[in-house]
């Protein structure tokens, strides 16, 4: 036979989709039988009595604009008392040894010196302060 005497082939537009039908239908039949089969996860909820635990108030240290140091503890309503450096640490101190979790924020006046604010921090951090955190005044514009 001569390569000019074979007919050419025809191109196919078309596709057969039963083989695909097929296939889908006996894999939707397995995920149905074996959907129940399956157990669900168990999930661990916390205890109620976890979630009603009241957020302890921080301490508050202050540091005023001439950089003398106050202490306010805001789950009292008390005012804030001015102390020493020393007297600052110690009082702290104390109360950290009643509530060891009590967060300690510190709010300077904005004229107060960066260097200031750090060296508070600094000595916090140096007596095992653990939570110790900067308070600002959101910007009403």
């Amino acid at each position: 036979m001569s390569i000019a005497s074979r007919r050419p082939r025809r191109q196919m537009n078309q596709i057969n989709v039963v083989p695909y039908i097929d296939v889908m239908l006996v894999l939707l039949v397995i995920f149905m039988v074996t959907a129940p089969m399956i157990n669900p996860g168990e999930i661990d909820l916390p205890k109620v009595g976890q979630s009603l635990k009241t957020p302890v108030s921080p301490l508050e240290v202050i540091i005023k604009k001439d950089s003398t140091l106050a202490l306010r503890d805001r789950s009292k309503s008390s005012g804030a008392e001015e102390l020493t450096k020393d007297e600052l640490v110690a009082e702290i101190k104390m109360k950290q040894q009643q509530n060891p979790d009590q967060p300690v924020v510190i709010s300077a006046d904005k004229s107060v010196r960066y260097g200031e604010v750090i060296k508070i921090m600094d000595i916090l951090e140096g007596q095992q302060v653990k939570k110790v955190g900067l308070l600002a005044k959101p910007d009403t514009k």
